[in-house]
């Protein structure tokens, strides 16, 4: 009764595809909302790390799946899409990103059957991946990182956001151990998916220098003129009335005052 599964694109239309269920399809992104990578404040070492890893894929090299974890706001999907489009300024026309919501991991193996046979090579990308405690879909996702029977197709490598280290939350593996009849390996076998990504990147909590360094470069790169003592002054009143400091609130503060002084951010 269900609609069949849409052919699979030639991969030429576009850089970016966004992976849908009922019926299967992967529909084209021609324009990819994200930021420069220059633009990535306080996370050179996770930066230089992806991009690394990426560019050894893009090239055929060997590379691992990655869990990008930690603080909210700092820069997680972003530096993903951001790295993507500084491998295709590097080398053309190799890589594509296709993203799939956590919902639709169970579908990953359709998916995977329809990359496995491209010319090109694909970056997978999970944003805010984690599981509640009756979530079953990290079972499917195990199976694609270590590859199954038929082993995670060499043109295919998976990245994955979270806020947590070992995607499942802490009350949820403490009640494993209170309920389970071999606590051990109930906890092993829950936390055992984060030992998967090859590369663990940790996102932490901004300093106020590099909050402000964020906001300066966005200001730089926005076009808006203002006064050095009064953007700091005013960046910070922003930042206690929010209760914390991370790029996501930078950004926030960027387009308020750009909004202010009747500017388009592009």
């Amino acid at each position: 009764m269900s609609p069949p599964p849409a052919p699979a694109p030639g991969f030429t239309e576009a850089d970016a595809y966004v992976w849908h269920t009922a019926p299967d399809r992967l529909q084209p992104v021609p324009a990819v909302n994200r930021v420069e990578i220059g633009l990535l404040v306080g996370i050179d070492r996770s930066r230089d790390t992806l991009l690394a890893n990426t560019e050894q894929f893009a090239l055929g090299h060997a590379a691992n799946n990655t869990l990008l974890w930690g603080a909210r706001g700092m820069g997680k999907s972003s530096l993903v899409k951001a790295a993507h489009a500084e491998i295709l300024r590097r080398h053309p026309g190799t890589l594509v990103l296709v993203e799939i919501q956590r919902d639709d991991i169970p579908s990953i193996g359709r998916l995977l059957g329809l990359l496995r046979g491209a010319d090109r090579r694909f970056l997978l990308f999970c944003d805010d991946l984690s599981f509640s405690h009756d979530d079953a879909h990290y079972k499917s996702l195990k199976a694609v990182l270590d590859g199954g029977i038929e082993g995670r197709p060499e043109n295919v490598l998976f990245y994955a956001t979270s806020n947590r280290r070992h995607l499942m939350p802490r009350d949820m593996i403490e009640n494993e151990r209170s309920t389970a009849i071999n606590p051990g390996e109930a906890v092993e076998e829950k936390v055992s998916l984060s030992d998967r990504f090859g590369l663990w990147l940790g996102f932490h909590p901004c300093t106020q220098g590099e909050f402000l360094g964020m906001i300066e470069g966005y200001v730089r790169a926005a076009g808006i003129e203002i006064d050095a003592a009064e953007l700091q002054a005013e960046a910070i009143e922003w930042q206690q009335t929010r209760g914390g400091r991370s790029g996501r609130v930078a950004w926030q503060f960027v387009t308020d005052l750009a909004g202010r002084r009747g500017i388009r951010l592009g």
